[in-house]
């Protein structure tokens, strides 16, 4: 596969305009020192609203769980996709991250008239698109997109636990904490792991 940027400059939109199809999008696990990106696209239904939404990371594990049920039954439309370990390491976290995201929204039934993304990068995409700085604490449908993409990654944790349990995934989620740094000292690096990512490599390179 040919790899392009999929960085696009963002233009001004107002992203309170009622009456739009709008597509809201987020990611989760830039920072984790393995496994994929995860990114979510999410178009709500206005007929039927969901309460308590907002930033995923503001959330109990068990709220978010429930929410994700709520928005894949009460959304017009919704998509997770991801940018594999090997993708990230290929081309960059931030340029895996944009991949994610436009997988995301290409895979929605429904298409929307425009996207409104957290953060302040923006995926190329074939409508109009903003990116919103802590959208997902703005904006409803980003809040929905942070939630279906932290549940789904945090559910890859816990599968890759069971698959090598030494490492403690189901802890702390693939981040860079003391008990993952010393695992990597102790155990190396696992499949999964970012080779990208300098404390990998560095524990690579010590063994």
């Amino acid at each position: 596969m040919r790899w392009e940027r999929f960085l696009a400059e963002p233009p001004i939109l107002n992203w309170d305009a009622p009456g739009e199809r709008v597509a809201g999008v987020d990611e989760a696990g830039r920072g984790p020192l393995a496994g994929p990106v995860v990114a979510a696209a999410v178009i709500l239904d206005p007929a039927r609203p969901i309460a308590g939404l907002m930033d995923s990371k503001a959330l109990s594990a068990a709220r978010r769980e429930q929410l994700f049920d709520l928005i894949q039954a009460r959304a017009l439309a919704w998509h997770v996709a991801e940018a594999s370990r090997e993708e990230i390491d290929a081309i960059n976290i931030l340029q895996a991250t944009l991949l994610a995201m436009r997988r995301a929204v290409q895979g929605l039934r429904l298409q929307p008239a425009r996207v409104l993304v957290d953060g302040n990068r923006l995926p190329l995409l074939a409508m109009p698109a903003e990116a919103i700085v802590k959208g997902d604490a703005k904006v409803a449908a980003i809040s929905a997109a942070s939630i279906l993409a932290k549940v789904t990654r945090d559910r890859w944790c816990l599968g890759l636990h069971a698959r090598w349990p030494q490492y403690g995934f189901d802890q702390h989620k693939g981040y860079g904490t003391a008990q993952h740094l010393a695992a990597l000292a102790e155990h190396g690096a696992c499949p999964e792991h970012r080779r990208s990512f300098a404390p990998v490599a560095r524990a690579m390179e010590a063994r």
